[in-house]
């Protein structure tokens, strides 16, 4: 009994502190808008191999930010889109998870799960913040951002069903110019 009041009073903690919206580097508040610039930041590829998000442009990019690598919710997540993969490539679509899990972690989840895209790890929460994205107990809120070829916010999600979400990202990104 004792242990589920210690569990009850903890999960109580960090809601209370996360109410209301992150502050972001740029002096704004909460998620960025659609039309805002994407802040850029560097992901690993499954080789190792650094990438940048300004270095796709000219293409759009889906930025989803997760929990955790290996959690249910988060593996059906990254497993749904690249199950999705080849339509993405189709439409010249880049994509990029972003998690506070290192990028050690996120080469062995991508192996695991034999993801095709790059993974950008994000201990400190700093690319979150510069998005808007809530951190709890460092771990980042199920959002995602539809980047235009341009580098700004075409579309946002946020409270995603993980199992569907990747095909509605990539329906969306067929439609931009």
């Amino acid at each position: 009994m004792l242990g589920v009041a210690v569990l009850a009073g903890l999960l109580a903690v960090p809601v209370a502190c996360s109410s209301g919206p992150v502050r972001r580097p740029d002096g704004g508040e909460g998620l960025l808008a659609v039309g805002a610039s994407a802040p850029d930041f560097a992901a690993v590829t499954a080789s190792g191999e650094p990438i940048r998000l300004s270095s796709l442009r000219g293409h759009p990019v889906v930025a989803y930010f997760y929990p955790k690598d290996g959690t249910p919710g988060c593996t059906k997540e990254a497993c749904a889109f690249r199950n999705a993969w080849k339509r993405y490539e189709a439409a010249h679509v880049g994509v990029i998870g972003i998690s506070s899990d290192s990028d050690a972690r996120h080469r062995k989840f991508m192996k695991e799960h034999e993801l095709p895209f790059p993974l950008a790890a994000d201990e400190n929460n700093a690319i979150a913040r510069s998005y808007g994205v809530k951190t709890l107990l460092g771990m980042d809120a199920r959002v995602t951002f539809l980047i235009d070829k341009e580098g700004k916010v075409a579309k946002v999600w946020q409270d995603v069903d993980p199992g569907v979400h990747a095909t509605e990202v990539v329906a969306a990104a067929e439609t931009l110019p």
